[in-house]
């Protein structure tokens, strides 16, 4: 496949933090298809299996987690790349990565450990992506983590936007491995980015419908989805609800992937490279002002009656107790770690708390409870409710 002018050309990549010898000894691939192989067999993108999506630990098999989450972005991102042009590996590298960084139980355990650490800087699951695929999960006898490309790291960086203000550890990372942090990041992490939105704005409804969570009247009210329940109906009366919702859901996706490629078509009108593309001053991946002023809304939506339920925030609460209690035990008596993170770990501050909260964040939902219930003495209760 020719790529586009403005696209992320592998053979243009600005490299690696450490120079490899015998780049092509494991195949002929291109360096973004070795980064998204050397994601998809780290150990911390096995991880993704047990960690929170939309619920925390669910029992059904069939709720969402963290690893399909990752797989249905990057299923969405890369047909996206090929209609426009753009490089394929890279895409799909940084959709499977992109929630690499978050700790067990979702956003409850990441508040948990941010406030664990608000003398020590906080945490924030984006600058600890970067950091775990850059210093922590380390297979290599070479050199920490998995040496990724430039390409791949200033996309999970920054796929939301220039960062004026980088966390601890985003900016100890973009001190040794300049990223660029104050533009806009290539078409392939923006299309990364907006893939993610594309994916939880429609599979959370099939989760929260499963769950109970959201009133089936009050969703196919609104005005996200309407015209398409409507339309599902008409083309498709008398079959079961659960398949007219499957449809409806597809079709929310299809709407929003041409939307988003119309739109973006218009804004790549006279861009001829990568660098006007980091130089542009705004994403130019994006839903037209219609689509995206609807889904603003249909998300304030679902804020309201899943995110935000009560039953949700009460499981929240629970989590962010078992992440704080772990923290607290774990800081009191470091040998309570596995052996290997007892012997790495700092004699100073703040090294030593954010060594402790790396510990943390690398484990599953399951992990943690069962580490929880090993130091207290009891399981957690009210973890998942689902």
């Amino acid at each position: 496949m020719t790529l586009a002018p403005y696209a992320s050309d592998p053979a243009r990549s600005r490299g690696r933090e450490f120079p490899l010898e015998n780049a092509l000894a494991r195949g002929p691939r291109s360096a973004y298809q070795r980064d998204r192989d050397r994601i998809i067999h780290s150990i911390a993108f096995r991880r993704l299996r047990y960690k929170t999506q939309v619920f925390i630990a669910p029992d059904g098999d069939h709720y969402r987690v963290r690893l399909t989450h990752s797989l249905e972005v990057a299923q969405i991102a890369r047909v996206i790349a090929r209609i426009l042009g753009l490089d394929e590996d890279l895409t799909e590298a940084l959709a499977l990565a992109h929630d690499i960084g978050h700790p067990p139980f979702g956003h409850a355990g990441e508040d948990a450990l941010d406030a664990a650490l608000h003398k020590a800087g906080g945490f924030d699951h984006n600058a600890h992506c970067l950091r775990t695929l850059m210093r922590l999960d380390s297979p290599y006898c070479e050199h920490d983590g998995l040496n990724l490309t430039w390409e791949t790291l200033e996309g999970l960086a920054k796929h939301n936007g220039p960062v004026a203000e980088p966390n601890w550890a985003l900016a100890e990372l973009d001190a040794a491995y300049g990223l660029d942090l104050d533009t806009y990041p290539s078409l392939e992490a923006q299309v990364a980015a907006l893939s993610d939105d594309i994916a939880y704005d429609n599979h959370d409804i099939d989760d929260g419908l499963r769950a109970g969570f959201l009133d089936p009247d009050e969703l196919l009210a609104h005005p996200f989805v309407a015209e398409r329940w409507a339309e599902v109906e008409r083309r498709y009366p008398g079959v079961p609800h659960d398949r007219q919702l499957a449809e409806l859901i597809r079709s929310q996706i299809g709407v929003m992937v041409n939307d988003l490629v119309a739109r973006t078509r218009e804004n790549l009108a006279g861009v001829g490279s990568i660098e006007e593309v980091r130089a542009a001053g705004r994403p130019l991946v994006a839903f037209s002002p219609d689509m995206a002023e609807a889904e603003r809304g249909f998300k304030r939506f679902m804020y309201e009656k899943l995110y935000y339920h009560p039953e949700q925030m009460d499981t929240a609460r629970r989590a962010r107790a078992v992440l704080a209690e772990l923290y607290s035990a774990y800081s009191q008596e470091p040998v309570l770690m596995d052996e290997a993170w007892i012997d790495t770990l700092p004699r100073f501050e703040p090294g030593r708390s954010r060594h402790i909260a790396d510990y943390i964040a690398g484990m599953t939902d399951r992990f943690a409870t069962t580490c929880h219930a090993q130091i207290y003495g009891r399981t957690p209760e009210g973890l998942s409710n689902v």
